[in-house]
């Protein structure tokens, strides 16, 4: 099956052919690790987690290697650090296994590497240093700046030229720029500031240089496949473009170049002034992460995404149909299967997520029409087929049981399969007053049943 992906660079959808099927190679901005990662920060990594987990599929697990840098050094680190009173690696670590804890909540996968640009000070030197010796840089005032007049093909990316890329973004504007759209390679440090010795001087490495350092270090000259937000698109990877390929002497940096839409909060951009800033660390105290991986996916990558109250409760309503269904199903064991043809094709044309979902129901109604009918052999196969296609997109990981009870405890877990069963008693005893009396002491303990022709179920109210 042939993958298509949406390459920013060419402006249309390509046939993916990696430059070596054996070694896939995709590279994915990744967090600057000052403080809790927003709801918007994890958009790409869901997005380029199914990606990832579509191409383990097609090119074998160990075929595939994904690295998702660490932005370690950074003005936003330092001024945490300087008003904590610690050092920036105090600061980096808490906020990256933060950020861990909440991709892992989300169900995705961990990448294949994870460099950190404070581990990579040597290769970044070094490849400004070839960007100085052929031209591509220059030296000003304690600073090395890559000279974007030097570059034809700068603004092929993005689709802008100098003076549109001037006139829409904040450039520093310094007089030891040969040019305002002239970008740092390497700074002096401020006061208290961390610092790297340097031909240049003591200092620390802008922020795009880290990048194509690190993909260089890890991946190699060019690589497959190029991630992140549509945000990046310019300056960033424009600027990683232009130093890699300049440092290299290379006709590409990335051979596809995939960016993801904006995520809005109910219609409004999403920023801290406004108040509407969504943190996952808090969030997930309340919404399991699988909930909020379904929203995360539930429009087109590409597409903006408006995260309101609404889209939240669509995905806990939409995984408790799946996962209903495979309660249901739960003593018939599952059989070996892989994933649909049709989720699979979805996915292969440009991860069309929401079509891809979709798939899972005809799965689930499949389960239930099967549990009905008491036909094992038929709710064996389809519930197998059903968790082989959604572990490719990363749900119904968890125990079905689990997901509907929640956070009860043992105790109220057994007092609630209690009167399930006084409450069934009742019933077949054509007791209705006893049956709603039982049913109306569950309601107070925040339980919702769920009645079924293979009997009762139960979870705990939202």
């Amino acid at each position: 099956m042939t993958i298509k992906l949406h390459d920013t660079m060419a402006r249309e959808k390509r046939d993916f052919v990696p430059a070596d099927p054996s070694r896939v190679t995709m590279y994915v901005c990744g967090p600057t690790v000052y403080n809790h990662a927003h709801i918007g920060n994890f958009r790409p990594v869901v997005v380029f987690d199914v990606l990832f987990r579509l191409l383990r599929h097609v090119y074998g697990a160990d075929a595939v290697v994904y690295a998702r840098n660490v932005t370690d050094v950074d003005d936003k680190i330092n001024k945490k650090a300087f008003d904590e009173g610690v050092a920036i690696k105090v600061i980096t670590d808490r906020y990256l296994a933060a950020y861990h804890e909440d991709a892992d909540a989300l169900l995705a996968l961990r990448p294949s590497l994870e460099p950190k640009a404070t581990e990579h000070m040597g290769p970044i030197v070094e490849m400004i240093g070839r960007l100085v010796d052929n031209g591509k840089a220059y030296a000003a005032e304690g600073h090395v700046l890559f000279d974007t007049q030097s570059f034809a093909d700068y603004g092929a990316l993005s689709g802008r030229d100098l003076d549109d890329m001037i006139a829409g973004a904040r450039v520093e504007v310094a007089p030891y720029k040969r040019h305002p759209a002239d970008f740092v390679l390497w700074k002096p440090s401020k006061e208290n500031e961390p610092e790297w010795d340097s031909p240049w001087g003591a200092g620390r490495p802008g922020w795009h240089i880290e990048c194509s350092a690190m993909i260089d270090k890890q991946l190699g000259k060019t690589i497959d496949i190029h991630g992140g937000g549509i945000d990046l698109t310019f300056p960033h990877h424009e600027n990683e473009l232009a130093q890699s390929r300049c440092a290299h002497g290379a006709p590409v940096l990335a051979n596809y170049w995939l960016h993801n839409g904006f995520l809005d909060m109910s219609g409004e951009k999403m920023s801290k002034s406004l108040g509407n800033v969504i943190i996952p660390h808090e969030l997930l105290k309340t919404t399991p992460g699988e909930v909020i991986r379904w929203a995360l996916l539930s429009g087109h990558y590409r597409q903006p995404l408006d995260w309101t109250p609404e889209l939240v409760e669509q995905s806990k309503k939409a995984l408790d149909r799946l996962y209903g269904a495979l309660r249901r199903a739960k003593t018939v064991e599952a059989g070996e299967s892989e994933p649909s043809d049709d989720v699979l094709a979805a996915l292969s044309d440009d991860l069309n997520t929401p079509l891809a979902v979709s798939g899972f129901f005809e799965l689930s109604s499949a389960i239930e029409r099967a549990v009905t009918a008491g036909d094992e052999a038929a709710i064996a196969a389809n519930k197998g087929r059903l968790l082989a296609t959604a572990g490719l997109l990363g749900f119904l990981q968890a125990d079905p049981d689990a997901w509907f009870e929640g956070d009860a405890d043992d105790d109220l877990k057994a007092k609630v399969e209690d009167l399930l069963k006084r409450r069934f008693e009742a019933r077949a005893a054509k007791d209705w007053p006893a049956a709603d009396a039982i049913r109306a002491e569950l309601d107070g303990l925040g339980v919702v049943v769920m009645d079924g022709p293979a009997g009762a179920t139960w979870r705990m109210k939202d």
